[in-house]
């Protein structure tokens, strides 16, 4: 099935398009229009003129409209769960929790839209000033544009675009290319309810061109981007004069201190790093071990990596599927290699099949060690042993990224000091930092970037304060 690009509510096609393959079958599932430049600028002109109306339509029925997608997303959550396996891999036990996830942080946009609300304040408060009838509000702040990323081709959408529309914006969405067909059903869902406000939302497809034609553009007021850091550090180079929120990677690490229960600590260390085969971006990449627990942890967490199915992503019980391309294989494979190359040990997996990389736990890494240096995102998890939380917490600290970070202990200081010091945006208390609610303020710190996400949060990016003072 061939997606289509939205300008408005109009469905236009084009006679070049790109095949999508599953990264599993190899088989084309899906098909998308290759856009440019100029489909960008035509996207931005209809939401620069559509925001005039749209900014004056109540709330009243910017929730009907959402809540009309939520009962449609309800009604073909199959189908939409089956797309994302189709064009990205990812098992369709995950992929429909996926699509529940979506509805959630729709419902999640409705209730903070209606929350959110200005206040009055005392304009008299210094000498200087007087008594007035002073407040503020939010009000919507234009055009936006989102770009998402194929790991959550539905749920970062609707992360972005749900508290985009909600507050009354018009919004440009340029999705991944690897998953276009998701992006397009979810996008009609709003096109076609009997609620919609008129050309509201436009989508492009495309590759670097067409998305620095939507960034450089003086059109729109916001851009929301969840990707790669050297992408991000473009984006704030072009964007000029304008709201720029940026959720980039990640480097998510924990301590596992002598306290902790370690059969509990592998299970949830296990799922923290090989859910959606490591394509995460807060995927738990780096285990700070106390050494007097190290060995046992190692074996336990090994054992846990074996026994996950991996493979075919239409199977109920497959954990696992493919990285989204051999490419990603590859460099997964490589960066291995080359730790064991350096006196790393290998306790599971590290041996590619095509696009399937095994859930891979890898011991006796060092802190110079590119694979828990950078981002890996993939199925690669490194076990690092410590003296004790002093030398954890320095090493953890000790990286570019800061997006969430965790603790299995049941040390009170540890856990009070692991609040409190680790450098991160999040800090999950005896679980995998790879917990994730979509209603909490989620985003990091240092290159993992700028802004929050979670709908409350949002609405603060994509709308901005009027000041009123009636004297």
């Amino acid at each position: 099935m061939e997606a289509k690009i939205f300008f408005g509510d109009v469905e236009v096609t084009k006679t070049k398009t790109e095949e999508i393959k599953n990264p599993y079958t190899d088989k084309v599932v899906s098909s998308y229009p290759v856009c440019n430049e100029s489909d960008a600028k035509e996207a931005l002109k209809l939401a620069k003129e559509a925001f005039v109306k749209n900014k004056e339509i109540p709330l009243s029925q910017r929730v009907l409209w959402l809540e009309d997608v939520i009962k449609k997303l309800e009604e073909n959550q199959e189908d939409i769960a089956k797309t994302i396996t189709d064009e990205v891999g990812k098992p369709i036990t995950f992929s429909r929790v996926e699509v529940q996830r979506c509805i959630e942080t729709l419902r999640l946009s409705i209730s903070a839209s209606i929350e959110q609300h200005g206040e009055t304040y005392n304009s008299d408060a210094m000498p200087s000033g007087r008594k007035t009838l002073s407040f503020f509000k939010r009000v919507p702040i234009g055009v936006a544009v989102l770009i998402t990323p194929f790991n959550f081709p539905l749920n970062l959408i609707a992360h972005k675009l749900g508290p985009a529309l909600i507050s009354g914006n018009s919004v440009v969405l340029k999705p991944t290319p690897e998953a276009p067909l998701t992006a397009f059903k979810f996008a009609k869902l709003f096109i076609q309810s009997k609620y919609h406000s008129p050309n509201a939302l436009s989508v492009v497809y495309g590759d670097a061109a067409v998305g620095s034609a939507l960034v450089k553009s003086s059109i729109p007021r916001v851009i929301s981007f969840t990707g790669s850091v050297p992408v991000g550090k473009i984006i704030i180079s072009q964007a000029g004069i304008k709201k720029v929120s940026l959720e980039l990677g990640g480097n998510a690490a924990t301590y596992i201190d002598e306290s902790a229960d370690l059969e509990v600590a592998a299970k949830k260390c296990a799922l923290g790093a090989f859910a959606n085969s490591g394509q995460v971006c807060i995927s738990l990449q780096r285990i700070y071990v106390a050494k007097k627990v190290a060995d046992t942890f190692a074996s336990l967490l090994a054992s846990e990596a074996k026994n996950l199915v991996i493979g075919d992503p239409y199977d109920e019980d497959t954990f696992m599927g493919p990285l989204i391309d051999e490419e990603a294989a590859l460099r997964a494979q490589n960066w291995v290699q080359s730790a064991i190359d350096e006196g790393a040990v290998l306790l599971s997996g590290g041996e590619r099949e095509g696009k399937i990389f095994p859930p891979t736990v890898v011991g006796k890494v060092t802190d110079g060690m590119n694979i828990v240096c950078e981002e890996v995102f993939a199925p690669i998890v490194s076990i690092v042993e410590v003296e004790d939380f002093d030398e954890a917490l320095e090493k953890i600290n000790n990286s570019p990224y800061g997006l969430q970070y965790s603790i299995f202990t049941n040390d009170l200081k540890n856990t009070q000091r692991a609040i409190e010091e680790f450098e991160c945006g999040g800090v999950v208390i005896n679980d995998i930092p790879t917990v994730r609610f979509d209603i909490q303020p989620y985003g990091g710190t240092k290159l993992s970037g700028i802004g929050k996400e979670g709908p409350k949060y949002a609405l603060e990016e994509f709308t901005e304060i009027k000041s009123i003072v009636i004297c």
